[in-house]
């Protein structure tokens, strides 16, 4: 029997390119691939790439060069880069770095197969062309995962926002939203085969917009409730929403639901309404700091994660100091911090000057991290003595008596072992806490 061409896959970035990974791979898999988890087996390695800031690229960057010594000792091996770097660089790719063989964007992984057999030939291949109307929603992706009891279900591709600093829209197309009954084919599915947790993703979840034959529009709310209907012992979560978008009819759908996980990461990116309308974000201060109030309202045992940039073109102290304010104010259980990078070829590289100082940004990052950190600490002694349902995930890092899961809330607890299993579902009480962890023990 011929033996099957062995596929690796390694991913970098968001929740999406794990989401288009395990399509990628579905596709491939249908074509007669295996999926190889190492490199070393190798006939054609694959790395899904990330745009989004320039220390993503230059990992990959670093990550070429790994690849490029393993095709030294075998010539036949086929290197493919494919997602928002692809996107982004196109030909260049190729030209920059010669043992790359296709560069192909996320709009056009359908064509991979008959790319790799162009490649195998010795054509190297560029498709990076974008689409309107791409959700890949007729292929069942392959789970990637090893727990088997998380996944992501993409509902929606692309992005309409145009935030000044942001290269996603130019390398993953205008926005297009999937046909609800195919996602809820495949959460029930995820649910059939053992899995006890979804997350729906997308680049704005909250403008997730799709209309039937009639014209009749379906919005995030619906969807979010109808995936919740699927079984109430199966958790839902969504990422990413957006602050101008966000309704009260999803916090209303979430609150209904006790399976929909109470956490949402809401991205400010500044606390300065005057940043904000450089960046092009379509909200101001007090338009966020409104969607925080109905968050605490309608959810009030909700966690708000956030992202937050700092250094933005024009950012003053006193904006900086906004930012620290915000923060406080919203009392964040987490957030991703980072310095801004500019990013080629988007609004604010052509027309905002980079011009705070690399000192300064490190400064003030410190300041947010620092500030974080504080409030991540309080967040979790708040928990101190209370009971959570936790999934559990995973064996501790440090030892296999003790496991490791999460709470509707997102925060991660590790907890004795005793006799349950992963996948179970345990009330945990929380006693202690480390700076990344909450501690429990379990009460059922």
């Amino acid at each position: 029997m011929e033996s099957k061409t062995k596929l690796y896959i390694e991913t970098y970035g968001c929740q999406m390119n794990i989401a288009d990974s395990e399509v990628v791979a579905s596709i491939l898999k249908e074509s007669g691939y295996e999926i190889t988890e190492d490199i070393q087996l190798a006939d054609v390695i694959l790395v899904n790439t990330c745009s989004i800031r320039e220390n993503a690229e230059q990992r990959v960057w670093g990550r070429l060069d790994v690849f490029r010594q393993i095709k030294k000792k075998k010539p036949q091996l086929t290197i493919g880069v494919i997602g928002c770097m692809a996107e982004r660089l196109k030909e260049k790719l190729i030209e920059e770095e010669k043992t790359i063989d296709i560069v192909v964007g996320p709009d056009a992984y359908r064509d991979l197969p008959g790319l790799l057999e162009n490649a195998g030939l010795g054509h190297k291949a560029v498709n990076v062309l974008l689409s309107r109307e791409e959700t890949y929603a007729d292929i069942s992706p392959i789970r990637l995962d090893k727990n088997r009891i998380s996944a992501f279900v993409s509902i929606m591709r692309g992005c309409n926002n145009m935030c000044s600093y942001c290269i996603v829209p130019y390398v993953r197309g205008a926005e297009r939203s999937r046909d609800p009954k195919s996602i809820l084919k495949e959460v029930s599915e995820l649910f059939e085969k053992g899995y006890k947790e979804v997350t729906l993703i997308g680049q704005n979840v909250d403008s997730y917009n799709w209309k039937d034959e009639n014209n009749e529009k379906f919005s995030f709310g619906q969807l979010l409730e109808m995936v919740a209907q699927v079984s109430p012992t199966l958790r839902v979560r969504f990422s990413t929403s957006h602050p101008k978008d966000m309704s009260d009819e999803v916090l209303h759908k979430m609150a209904k639901h006790a399976n929909i996980c109470r956490h949402i990461h809401l991205p400010a990116q500044s606390g300065s309404t005057r940043v904000l309308e450089l960046m092009k974000r379509g909200y101001t201060r007090e338009w966020y700091l409104d969607r925080i109030k109905a968050i605490r309202t309608i959810l009030p045992d909700c966690a708000v994660s956030t992202d937050i940039m700092t250094g933005f073109s024009g950012e003053t102290e006193e904006d900086h100091l906004d930012t620290l304010r915000l923060m406080k104010e919203v009392n964040y259980d987490f957030a991703y911090m980072f310095k801004y990078s500019e990013r080629p070829n988007t609004y604010a590289a052509r027309h905002l000057k980079d011009d705070i100082q690399e000192s300064i940004k490190s400064r003030r990052l410190t300041e947010i991290i620092d500030l974080q950190n504080e409030l991540s600490s309080k967040s979790k002694k708040e928990d101190l003595g209370k009971v959570f349902e936790v999934l559990v995930e995973g064996y501790s890092k440090k030892s296999k008596d003790r496991l490791f899961g999460r709470t509707s809330q997102n925060k991660v607890v590790v907890f004795p072992r005793k006799n349950y299993n992963i996948g179970d579902y345990v009330q945990v009480e929380i006693i202690d806490s480390t700076s990344a962890t909450l501690i429990g023990e379990s009460v059922n």
